[in-house]
């Protein structure tokens, strides 16, 4: 990408002056981060392109079913930050209209009183609070004044009360032990669990509860007073992990009670459910005595009536990736029932149907995530086909739900699914068509591959977008993370298949074993097992494809990140000279350094088995004989090492261990290392800056001076 392609994108950055209506200190005039206009050159998708797009975020229906709001992120390249705006449409997707005018973002828009009014998140005065607007934009004003920031919400079904998210303090602070050393930056620790994903914990959210009479939010109760746990649990939870009961009576939320050294081994979470007349609390996990469920249990949502509860289960304690089962229970028995048994894979999304008897969930099988319904007896039908993924699911009406879906070769844009026509599917959504439609994009192939131990292992094969059989094409193998994430119809600002193929690349991404989607005897291949079939597996793909006459087979690379960066550290030292570039992000290079510096315990304990120093467990030995430090004497391929300082799963010190390795044995090697970012990119001109160090290492060792 050239300076001129750079300023095209930041001259199409929208300008203009916060709203009437909208708080005073956001009326200076600054620049909106808006839908940007984006020329696209000979069709290429680049990566200023990709940070050009809107990304779709959370919707909500209106009570009638006949509108839509939702939320959309844009970025600014040039002002290194997002903004969240609300839209609102027509069910059928006519009337597409902006809604937010100032600055600020706003977010998580919800329909309140019976549709008349927009409830949503917006900062003001430096706390994020409740507003409301009309339907058309107009007439805002905070709902709420929290002493603190509110970082999710949901009204009660009668609008008596609302449930919000917070945070509150956890544990003992330097200053409150040394009052005198109050800018002191150090951080005395005395447990497991004192950092987590990118941040020092120092606080636990809650929920709290608080009446609400049309007008205000009254003052707040927390629900989980001088408990010291998370609800909903870091780092991904958000109010979908607490929900109302139908008759505003109860809240039902998701909790893992649990700290410290406790809390780092377990992955046992449990559904409570709070009465806010007695202030009693129910463990609905453990109430009964034959299925005292120690996995993860997450997400509950009543049904309509009242009656039932569904969650979202996994079975076994410490396994992260276990099948995410669909349980329902009978409130007024206790009798839970899973209701996708027969589902061989996980439930990733769900909504109840009105009539109570049915459920509607999204989950992945052969690598796409389709849309499904269930009963109450287990009977799972499914109800969309092709090659997408379905990424949410919520009804719309009684005959349609709402969805959205992506692709390989579409971002994320909304859809309706017609529920007495199978696979009839609507657009509703035209958020970067006006991108799309200049690209020219590569052809995505479904292959079939046979493994070493002749199984069928699904393989996706991307093409340049001009692509040309009769030439050559040097190939990329992606190794893909998790470890048990699905190679499905994903569509990624960063790890994007389609701006490798702009870029010339064919790539192989294969289902390898421990992925799910194909069965608990193919995911769970993985587990103690690292150098084993899964390793067998990457092989086996680049070697089938790289059969074809169009592939250039003396410039193979492989690249991934988190398990996928393992993968290429791994393969680096049992390659058999198959590869001329590597790339390996967010990767661990030295397994027993990250049994010790990890802080989800629970991951390490499971897929390895558990510490180094077992060495009485034949499984736990075999794992660390697999850790890709031990064979760095085999590297003499160039390998690129990318990490986020702020990565505290996997720690920037493997990063930096690989790469001093490579530099050491006399291996050509760069080191691409961000303070400010975590297990992933977010900012716009790291983003961007990750994309060129990326092709330019790729086209420095795959494409042949010409």
């Amino acid at each position: 990408m050239n300076k001129n392609d750079l300023a095209t994108m930041a001259a199409a950055v929208l300008m203009a002056t916060a709203g009437a209506n909208t708080p005073a200190s956001l009326n200076a005039e600054t620049p909106l981060i808006g839908k940007q206009e984006i020329t696209i050159k000979d069709g290429k998708l680049t990566p200023e392109a990709l940070w050009a797009m809107g990304r779709i975020g959370g919707l909500n229906v209106s009570p009638d079913g006949k509108k839509v709001v939702y939320n959309v992120s844009y970025y600014s390249v040039e002002q290194n930050k997002s903004r969240t705006v609300i839209y609102v449409m027509n069910a059928d997707g006519s009337e597409n209209t902006l809604l937010t005018q100032g600055v600020a973002s706003e977010s998580q828009p919800t329909w309140i009183k019976n549709g008349s009014k927009i409830a949503f998140l917006l900062a003001s005065e430096g706390k994020s609070q409740i507003w409301e607007m009309n339907p058309d934009g107009t007439e805002r004003k905070v709902l709420s004044a929290f002493d603190g920031d509110i970082e999710g919400f949901s009204f009660s079904p009668d609008e008596s009360k609302v449930l919000f998210i917070s945070q509150v303090k956890y544990g003992e602070r330097t200053v409150d032990l040394y009052p005198d050393l109050d800018k002191s930056s150090g951080i005395i620790v005395d447990d497991l669990m004192y950092k987590h994903w990118d941040e020092w914990v120092t606080t636990v959210p809650h929920p709290f509860v608080a009446d609400f009479d049309g007008n205000k939010v009254g003052a707040a109760t927390d629900i989980m007073a001088d408990e010291p746990y998370e609800a909903p649990m870091k780092p991904f939870g958000g109010i979908e992990q607490l929900t109302w009961s139908s008759d505003s009576k109860q809240v039902a939320y998701t909790s893992r009670k649990k700290t410290g050294r406790e809390y780092s081994v377990s992955t046992d979470s449990d559904i409570y459910l709070y009465n806010l007349e007695t202030k009693a609390t129910r463990n609905l996990c453990k109430e009964d005595a034959t299925d005292k469920n120690m996995g993860y249990d997450t997400n509950p949502k009543f049904s309509p009536d009242g009656k039932l509860i569904a969650w979202q289960s996994m079975e076994r304690d410490g396994y992260e990736s276990d099948r995410n089962r669909l349980c329902v229970m009978e409130l007024a028995s206790g009798k839970k029932t899973y209701v996708t048994e027969s589902f061989q894979s996980g439930v990733d999304d769900y909504c109840w149907a009105p009539d109570n008897k049915n459920l509607y969930f999204v989950g992945v099988w052969h690598a796409t995530s389709m849309v499904y319904q269930t009963n109450l007896k287990g009977d799972v039908k499914q109800l969309t086909d092709g090659m997408y993924d379905y990424a949410s699911v919520a009804m719309l009406n009684d005959k349609q739900l709402i969805v959205k879906r992506h692709s390989i070769s579409e971002a994320d844009e909304i859809y309706t699914v017609n529920l007495k026509k199978k696979n009839e599917v609507a657009r509703i959504t035209h958020e970067n068509d006006h991108i799309f439609s200049q690209l020219k994009l590569g052809k995505v192939e479904k292959r079939w591959i046979k493994t070493v131990d002749n199984k069928d292992m699904l393989t996706w094969v991307i093409y340049p977008a001009n692509f040309d059989p009769n030439k050559k094409y040097p190939t990329l193998l992606f190794c893909q993370g998790g470890p048990q994430s699905p190679v499905s119809q994903f569509w990624s600002y960063r790890w994007n298949f389609q701006i490798m193929a702009a870029n010339d690349y064919i790539i192989v991404a294969p289902n390898r074993r421990g992925l799910p989607g194909f069965g608990m005897e193919w995911l769970e291949d993985i587990s103690t097992n690292y150098g084993g079939h899964c390793m067998d597996d990457y092989l086996s793909a680049i070697d089938a494809v790289a059969q074809e006459p169009f592939v250039d087979k003396d410039h193979l690379g492989c690249v991934g990140a988190s398990f996928g960066g393992y993968s290429a550290y791994w393969l680096a030292g049992h390659h058999n000279k198959r590869f001329k570039a590597f790339i390996a992000h967010d990767g661990f290079f030295n397994m027993e350094q990250q049994y010790l510096e990890t802080e989800e315990l629970w991951f390490t304990n499971w897929d390895l088995g558990g510490p180094y120093w077992d060495k009485s467990n034949p499984a736990v030995q075999r794992s660390y004989a697999n850790s890709p430090h031990l064979f760095v004497d085999k590297w003499d391929t160039p390998i690129l090492c990318i990490h986020g300082e702020r990565d505290y799963r996997i720690l920037a010190s493997q990063g930096m261990a690989a790469f001093n390795a490579a530099k050491l044995c006399g291996v050509p090697a760069e080191l691409l290392i961000f303070p400010d970012e975590n297990h992933w990119v977010l900012k716009p001109q790291n983003g961007i800056l990750w994309q060129r160090t990326f092709f330019r290492w790729l086209d420095k060792w795959l494409k042949p001076a010409k």
